[in-house]
């Protein structure tokens, strides 16, 4: 990751992005434990959640919104239109208010699918091919980095300022990253494509994904997978509460775990980008969470540890391989449209599991339902690592798609033998045991 820090510009985009992901960290939690205080209400509070999660539906929009502006400018307003709409928040007062943290919240998961789409685009503008996936595995190390102290930390100045400070440093964090960003200098733009009518536009992302052979296996294996890892969302609480004999607050301990497994998996995501290639690479994230979820069968808290530590290092390398795909795999004006449509392809699995594993979990027993996820993440894993060769390692690599298709029907698709290994290339970012995997704005 030395390498791709040493370049000025992306140094830049890191340290924007770092004040952006620490406002994130804190905000989301902060804002359901508000919900919380004023209402009393624990099913209140989790709406705070749909409510950032229910914007996924507009991921189409959202991304061929995106592919219309250039992108730096675009990522700079996002972030400042990000940090205004959080002022409303400074008008909440009592339980009567809530709708407008439930506004403001669908909001931020609006501005969190458009900045996301922004960023895959401007990466792949930015950082040369060799070098994506030691850019996407810095980011992904940071985010899991945060992840181990940002929602305590929001929660600590909840309690300590109020949800006002906790706003009004929210703002904070978006606007300089807009600061920082806009000294990135502005990358080549791709040339413009031809213009379609809207329908086919917004639907170019899903055709191109659908058409390119990694992509395709990607998103299917990932899929499987997702099917059943939401699961470990209600599972966890019952591994601890039936099977360890300890109260809910443990699971804090095995997040502190899980963080770390992140830590490593984003530090090692590059490297394996490089020996395994994406789709190598995201088999191994989504195969990865099997032994874990095996091992959360046996009620024992040394297997608890080691198998929360392999289901954190399965997200990084998860995302990694599926970010890095994308950037790779994907004309530089579609981009924004393809990272959004994945979103919203992934979100679906996601959400049905989360919602299957809170019915499952008070019917069958946990350790039945943690061996069901655990052979079925296999299985996803197996499926993803057949397709491998479709993404080989540096050493063997197709050649880039063009900068822009002229059709639907004309988008490259990639191609199933690896071409010969280029004179002057070089080599080159929930499953989580206790929460499902997102594919979270990078």
């Amino acid at each position: 990751m030395r390498t791709v820090l040493r370049r000025p510009d992306f140094r830049l985009l890191f340290g924007g992005l770092l004040a952006s992901m620490t406002a994130e960290s804190i905000l989301l939690l902060a804002l359901a434990i508000w919900v919380k205080d004023l209402t009393g209400s624990n099913g209140l509070a989790g709406g705070t959640i749909f409510a950032v999660v229910a914007p996924m539906t507009l991921a189409p929009l959202v991304g061929w919104f995106v592919d219309r502006y250039p992108r730096r400018p675009f990522f700079v307003g996002a972030n400042l239109a990000t940090a205004a709409l959080l002022t409303p928040l400074f008008t909440v007062r009592d339980a009567g208010d809530i709708w407008i943290v439930y506004l403001v919240a669908a909001l931020y998961g609006l501005s969190s699918i458009t900045l996301g789409a922004a960023l895959s685009g401007l990466i792949r503008q930015l950082v040369p091919v060799e070098l994506l996936a030691e850019a996407n595995g810095a980011l992904q190390t940071v985010r899991q980095g945060l992840r181990l102290v940002g929602p305590l930390v929001g929660a600590a100045l909840y309690a300590a300022l109020g949800g006002w400070a906790l706003a009004g440093i929210g703002m904070i964090g978006f606007m300089t990253a807009a600061a920082v960003v806009t000294a990135v200098p502005s990358p080549q733009p791709a040339p413009p494509s031809a213009r379609l009518r809207w329908p086919a536009e917004m639907g170019a992302g899903l055709r191109h994904l659908a058409g390119v052979p990694a992509l395709r296996r990607a998103l299917l294996g990932y899929g499987l997978g997702s099917l059943v890892m939401g699961f470990s969302e209600s599972l966890i609480f019952a591994y601890v509460d039936q099977g360890l004999n300890r109260n809910a607050a443990f699971v804090g301990v095995l997040v502190t775990v899980q963080g770390v497994g992140g830590l490593l998996g984003g530090l090692c995501s590059p490297a394996l980008v490089r020996r395994l290639g994406e789709v190598g690479t995201l088999a191994a994230g989504v195969a990865f969470f099997g032994p874990a979820a095996l091992a959360l069968a046996y009620p024992d808290l040394r297997l608890a540890f080691v198998a929360v530590l392999l289901a954190g290092v399965s997200l990084p390398l998860t995302m990694v391989g599926l970010h890095t795909l994308i950037q790779r795999r994907t004309p530089a004006a579609l981009v924004g449209r393809v990272a959004a449509a994945t979103q919203a392809v992934i979100s679906g699995p996601q959400a049905f599991s989360i919602g299957a594993g809170a019915l499952l979990v008070g019917v069958l027993d946990y350790r039945t339902l943690f061996v069901l996820v655990g052979v079925a993440t296999l299985a996803a894993g197996a499926y993803l690592w057949r397709g491998r060769h479709l993404s080989a390692p540096s050493g063997a690599r197709p050649p880039l798609p063009p900068a822009s298709p002229t059709t639907p029907s004309t988008v490259p698709t990639t191609p199933s033998i690896p071409a010969p290994r280029r004179p002057a290339e070089v080599e080159i970012d929930q499953p989580v045991a206790t929460g499902t995997p997102r594919t979270p704005r990078r």
